[in-house]
Parts: C-alpha cells; structure tokens; sequence
C-alpha cells in the first residue's frame, strides 16, 4: 500500500506541469493557433521563476515572473502567428530555439556558470494543506503534493468553465471552428486569438514554475525534457477537452512515475534504459493513433485574413 500511495503521489506531482500545458495548448488552439512553443514557454518559466524568487525570497513573485514570461514568450507567437501569418509550426520550433538559447545565456549572466543555478532557499515544494496528512493512509498521499497540484486541478475546472460556459468560451470555440462567421456577426477574430495565445502562454510560465520551484528547487538546463510536447500529445489525446487533456496528463505522469519508482516495485530485472523510454513509448503511441484518432477545431493552424476570401 505504502509503494501504491508514493508511485500515484508521484504520478500527481509529474502530470501537473502537463496539466497546466495542455490546458494552455487547449485555448490557443480552440482558437485556431498551435502553440507548439509551450517547451519554450515552460523553459522561460521555470527560469524566470528560480531568477526573481532568487532575489526577492518569495517564491509566490517568482511564479507571477513565470506568468508574465509565458505571456510574453507567448505574445511573440501570437504577432508571428496572427498578425504576421506566419507558419505557426516553424514560428513556435523557432520560439522553442529562442528560448533554449535566451536562458543559457542569462543563466551565465547571473549565476557566472552553465548547467545549473544554485538552489533558492524558499520553494513551493511542501504541502500546503497539512492537515490533510492526517488522513489515516491516505496522509502519506497529500504529504508529497505541492501547492502546484491543487492550483493544476483547479485549474481544469475553472478552464472547463471558461470554454463550455461563458460567453467567451463561446466566441473562443466559433473562432477556432468557423472564424469567418464569428467575424461576420461581430467577433474580433484577431482579438480573441491574442487573449487565448496569451492565456495559453501563462498557464505554460506556471507550468514551467511548478518544474523549477515545485520539484528540484532550481533551474537546470534542459529540464523541460521534452515536456511540452508531451503536453501537447495530452491535449490531442484528450481531444482538446480540458477533463480529457488531464486524463491524459495524469496517463503519461503515471508512466514516468512507473519509470522513477521501478525499483521500489520490484521491476529489476528491465534494463534502466528502457523504462527510461517509457513516456516516450507512451507519447508515440498516442500520437500514431494506437488510442484513436482526434479531430482537431477546424480552423486549428490557419491563419485568418479578414475580408480575404
């Protein structure tokens, strides 16, 4: 029971920063632009964040830094993306490149060495609900959750509200499906896609803070690990529905956290290597159509030119 509890403790604590990006993949691209820059946008969050809790101790302003970078990493999509009409592919591989590259950078800057920062003092990688660990059996679950994995799924609720039951969600999903007519009775097609690719870089900053201060405390160069990608193989999976990407998210968290607890289960006799691969292994399958397959909003991807037929 003791090994159950820490493998789906585990499992809780990797699929929150897929959560977050799939959830910020989900409102750009039921507004019709892919957001392929979300590993970028998780790379500047999870710096930014270590950077400003380094200098003001709180690691609370160092989440609202990560916010603020996705959203800014983000806007730079959305000017290529929307304004400019760019390829959203190429724009968000490019943006990914920026990122890398950006952060390594200052990273030398300030810490005067590459591969990693120093530790911060104040993270967010305890429970904040202690008096959950009391709980007979089940404590030992809520011990190891960080503040993040509440805000993750908090965040899945407020996102299905916004999308299935506001107005906005409302023009968000007919601009992802049929932008011409959403212009034609009055929606600003440019506007709503701005909002959604900015909203959907913030929830990728906070993304990228939960790897830097919810997990290890720092930021180390290629930590992302491919993670928004497999955000974005969540999404699909989940058929941009934000209770289907968090399914899927907590889907390819279970297979990293089989990888990472498999000595602990007894799985000796598997070369390391190999179970290594496992969310990998998880994400193709996923993505070739072993599930099944997804249809995406159809607008998803192209640009919109008004008054261009």
């Amino acid at each position: 029971m003791i090994i159950f509890i820490a493998l789906l403790a585990s499992a809780l604590r990797l699929a929150t920063p897929l959560i977050f990006s799939a959830l910020g993949g989900i409102f750009s691209e039921r507004s019709g632009v892919v957001n392929i820059a979300i590993e970028g946008i998780m790379i500047n969050g999870a710096f930014f964040a270590i950077l400003v809790t380094k200098f003001t101790g709180n690691p609370w302003l160092g989440v609202l830094a990560a916010m603020i970078a996705g959203a800014l990493t983000a806007l730079l999509l959305a000017v290529l993306a929307i304004h400019l009409r760019g390829n959203q592919v190429v724009a968000g591989v490019a943006i990914n490149l920026f990122a890398t590259s950006i952060t390594a950078f200052l990273l030398e800057m300030v810490w005067k060495r590459s591969g990693q920062t120093d530790a911060v003092e104040h993270a967010l990688t305890g429970n904040p609900l202690t008096f959950l660990e009391k709980i007979p059996v089940l404590g030992e679950l809520f011990a190891g959750l960080t503040p993040f994995v509440y805000l993750a799924f908090v965040a899945v609720a407020i996102t299905y509200y916004v999308i299935y039951k506001t107005p906005f969600g409302l023009r968000v999903r007919a601009v992802g499906e049929h932008p011409r007519a959403a212009d034609t009775v009055g929606i600003n097609v440019y506007k709503i896609r701005y909002i959604c690719v900015m909203i959907s870089g913030v929830l990728a900053g906070i993304s990228g803070a939960s790897l830097s201060l919810g997990t290890v405390s720092l930021f180390r160069e290629g930590m992302t690990s491919g993670k928004g990608f497999i955000a974005i193989a969540a999404m699909i999976f989940g058929k941009w529905h934000p209770i289907g990407a968090m399914l899927a998210s907590l889907f390819f968290g279970f297979a990293e956290a089989v990888q990472i607890q498999a000595s602990s289960l007894g799985i000796n006799n598997i070369p390391s290597e190999f179970l290594q691969t496992l969310p990998y292994v998880a994400t193709i399958l996923v993505l070739s159509g072993f599930i099944g397959r997804a249809v995406a909003p159809k607008a998803d991807g192209i640009p919109y030119e008004k008054g261009h037929r």
